[in-house]
């Protein structure tokens, strides 16, 4: 066994190696033809319009807010179990932010609990704008049913695929935006590919790109088309909105783009590692989270469900004492002490918390060897008998 076995690492080889050596020996650096060959691979592979590559998935989030105009006034809704960027994005854009409990076999945004929660929300007069389904640990929420409930209630659908690049739903590539106005892809180093660190939003609306591409660059253009007024010479540009530098940069879209080439590989390999986990766990004190019939996941995380809250610690402590760098995904995102300033308190969704006490996240990544896995396995069994008796 590996002395130290982290919860998720990146997969470099020698092609993405010389895919950045080529971009450092180029006269690009930044703004560079880097970024479209980058954003044409991501588009065409899940069969979106438009894609607009960013910093991270984080400033995707916030930009892709701004596109859909959320501000001062409106609502996002997003679910409970996710990372802090998930509703951050609305407070960025000066609005407001609710969860959504999530449905305890899938781990995802609950569909009975958001039809709930928007019929209530009608009677009170406090719609969403928008909803942020995630795709958490890459499979996709069920986003045609999520879709008829927007046409029912008119909210915009900014789906966060941060995990999910590389799943499917219905036969389709996650990313497709088919039932929703935009998606959101991370790139961080232990997601399905990396760019370093890098997001992406893909569209199939004109609108939202346009005005994406000017607030990752300070809400700046240099299109004939869009400038106003008197125009000095070619050299003209000028700033229609406030926008960011959220640019990425060419040598980080020269290692996506490679990346892009092995992601049917990495999402191979992780689907067989979590078949590995189903069978080398069954009969455990333990749940695994269940996968929709018209789903594949892209498995960027392998999480489980303990029996009993009171194991998670001890065994925690004792994996990782022992070298296995499990890990836990998420602590609802409500109970965090920002947002219980906000006035969140225990309670608003109980499935999320439920799940969080007893979450731990097991070691997943393409280069996951077998006998890591033989080791964690071990390991893990040994303990969690240890602790359970």
């Amino acid at each position: 066994m590996s002395s130290s076995i982290p919860y998720g690492r990146q997969s470099i080889d020698e092609h993405d190696i010389a895919a950045v050596e080529a971009v450092l020996r180029s006269d690009w650096l930044t703004q560079g033809p880097a970024i479209e060959r980058f954003e044409q691979r991501v588009a065409e592979y899940c069969g979106a319009r438009y894609a607009v590559a960013v910093s991270n998935a984080t400033a995707a989030l916030h930009v892709a807010c701004l596109a859909l105009q959320l501000g001062p006034g409106d609502i996002l809704w997003t679910a409970a179990n996710t990372f802090v960027a998930s509703s951050n994005c609305a407070l960025y854009c000066g609005a407001q932010v609710d969860f959504v409990d999530i449905d305890p076999a899938t781990l995802n945004l609950s569909l009975e609990h958001l039809t709930q929660k928007l019929a209530w929300a009608e009677r009170q007069g406090c719609l969403p704008k928008v909803v942020v389904p995630v795709h958490f640990a890459g499979q996709s929420c069920q986003m045609e049913q999520i879709r008829q409930l927007s046409e029912l209630y008119g909210f915009a659908i900014l789906e966060d695929a941060s995990h999910a690049i590389g799943g499917e739903y219905q036969g389709q590539a996650v990313g497709n935006c088919r039932f929703s106005d935009a998606t959101v892809f991370s790139f961080h180093p232990v997601k399905i590919i990396t760019s370093g660190e890098g997001g992406m939003v893909l569209t199939n609306r004109e609108d939202l790109y346009q005005s994406l591409v000017r607030l990752r660059s300070h809400g700046i253009t240099r299109d004939p088309a869009q400038l106003q007024g008197t125009v000095d010479g070619g050299w003209s540009y000028q700033q229609l909105e406030l926008g960011f530098n959220y640019r990425m940069t060419d040598i980080q879209a020269a290692l996506g783009a490679s990346q892009m080439s092995r992601l049917d590989s990495f999402v191979v390999r992780r689907r067989e590692l979590v078949a590995r986990y189903r069978a080398a766990l069954a009969g455990l004190p333990l749940r695994l989270p269940e996968e929709l019939p018209e789903a594949k996941s892209a498995w960027h995380l392998q999480v489980v469900t303990l029996d009993q809250a009171a194991w998670r610690k001890p065994l925690y402590e004792a994996l990782r004492s022992q070298g296995i760098q499990v890990n836990v995904h998420y602590q609802p995102v409500y109970l965090h002490p920002y947002y219980r300033a906000l006035g969140f308190l225990p309670g608003h969704c109980p499935q999320a918390e439920f799940y969080y006490d007893r979450a731990l996240t097991l070691p997943l990544f393409p280069g996951l060897s077998d006998q890591d896995f033989d080791a964690i396995i071990d390991t893990l069994i040994t303990n969690l008998s240890e602790i359970a008796r």
